[in-house]
């Protein structure tokens, strides 16, 4: 019974001596953090209110990515005068036949229009592969070289940058000063770059180029490409075959281009599709866009379009053969245009044949209107011909070849008429 009690003082003095684990920390110290109230923690055997958490720096954010391309010169001149391929001439057309006062030849026919800068220099290219810049006095300034014929007109943009496509399947970009070449696009990837045929002629650059309201350049090829006037690709708008004639840009930004694939197509700014409208065959005929939005073009199925800027069609007004010269229009909405029937139409902005006007041969010749209402065009039986909008002849003049292209008046009155004899023709 004795050694029973030592045993019970032992536990008791065991028990005595450790208390548990979880009680409360005494006012002299503490060994875990468990014996601290709320958020106090125990360091050094004392309870304190732990240290602030340094915030960690958030990393600066990453620098936002370069553009790829920078908005330029806005357009001074190009294909029909603007954007949106309305024929309008900056000058006065003479009342009576103007007098010849120099000539200027090129090695090779001319098919693209002559376009004037803002200095008044002419530029054009050439089936020699060459794009030329001259004088109003009638002197080559400069001639640069390209790889393989020149069938498109020029644009110039108001800080005297030129345009200009090749068929070696390039858009090049000159310095209107100097004729230095700024920069090369390749338009597609089509092997060998100059061949003939459907396949070798896919990607030639004779479609345009049209400058946008920010300097964007458009043009044609194997579809429709929109590069940055430093060069840079903005987008690329396929089509299933050629795009031979400028794009227009309507007001909203929209692009209105046809192809060989017999379709009109209309672009986002983007560059996707918003819609497409088929025809029975070839568009070789730049779209024309109205003050209202409507846009209109011509066809190898013998048929001038009204189209709705939806896609919808309006109307068709029917001629005797291809319509491959790009539409004109008037502030009043006549719309002027020619037809391989030798035909010149107006047409009213109902689709009513107001008059026509009987060529001798065929007219590829898109018109050009004068500031004081005169429409002048030319055609394949090698003359020039004025006529007042009411369709009645003024005057024409008698060239060398065969004119394709629009004639050229400048402010001043001067007369430009290029074509397949390879000369640029001055008129006063």
């Amino acid at each position: 019974m004795r050694s029973g009690g030592l045993v019970a003082v032992a536990v008791i003095s065991m028990v005595a001596g450790c208390g548990p684990r979880n009680a409360a920390a005494s006012a002299s110290g503490c060994r875990f953090d468990t014996q601290c109230k709320g958020k106090r923690v125990c360091i050094s055997g004392a309870c304190v209110d732990p240290a602030p958490v340094a915030a960690v720096p958030k990393p600066p954010p990453p620098p936002p990515p370069k553009p790829k391309g920078l908005p330029g010169a806005p357009a001074f001149a190009m294909f029909q005068g603007n954007a949106q391929h309305t024929g309008v001439l900056p000058g006065p057309a003479p009342k009576e036949a103007p007098k010849k006062i120099w000539e200027v030849s090129a090695g090779g026919p001319i098919s693209g229009s002559p376009v004037a800068g803002p200095d008044g220099t002419i530029y054009f290219g050439s089936h020699d592969r060459k794009l030329y810049a001259v004088s109003p006095a009638g002197e080559i300034k400069w001639e640069v070289t390209t790889g393989d014929r020149v069938w498109s007109t020029p644009a110039v943009a108001t800080d005297g940058t030129v345009y200009s496509g090749s068929d070696d399947d390039h858009l090049y970009a000159v310095d209107g000063a100097t004729g230095q070449v700024k920069w090369t696009f390749r338009i597609g990837h089509c092997e060998p770059p100059m061949a003939f045929g459907p396949i070798g002629v896919k990607c030639d650059a004779d479609g345009g180029p049209t400058i946008g309201p920010d300097g964007t350049v458009y043009v044609g090829g194997d579809g429709v490409y929109a590069i940055w006037p430093n060069g840079v690709l903005k987008w690329k708008f396929a089509t299933p075959d050629h795009v031979r004639t400028a794009p227009a840009v309507a007001a909203d930004g929209t692009v209105y281009v046809g192809s060989y694939a017999d379709a009109l197509y209309a672009i986002n700014p983007d560059g996707t599709k918003k819609w497409a409208i088929r025809t029975t065959n070839d568009i070789d005929s730049a779209p024309t866009i109205g003050s209202d939005g409507t846009i209109y073009f011509g066809c190898d199925d013998g048929k001038v379009y009204a189209v709705s800027p939806d896609g919808t069609i309006l109307w068709k007004v029917v001629t005797g053969d291809d319509v491959r010269s790009s539409p004109a229009i008037t502030a009043d909405g006549t719309v002027y245009v020619g037809s391989y029937d030798n035909y010149l139409y107006a047409i009213a902005p109902g689709g009513q044949i107001k008059w026509r006007f009987a060529a001798i041969e065929r007219i590829h010749s898109s018109p050009g209107i004068a500031e004081n209402g005169i429409v002048l065009f030319g055609s394949q039986d090698q003359h020039v011909y004025a006529l007042d909008p009411d369709g009645v002849l003024l005057w024409t003049l008698s060239v060398a070849d065969d004119i394709d292209t629009t004639p050229l008046l400048a402010e001043d009155g001067t007369l430009y008429v290029a074509g397949d004899a390879g000369k640029l023709l001055a008129f006063k």
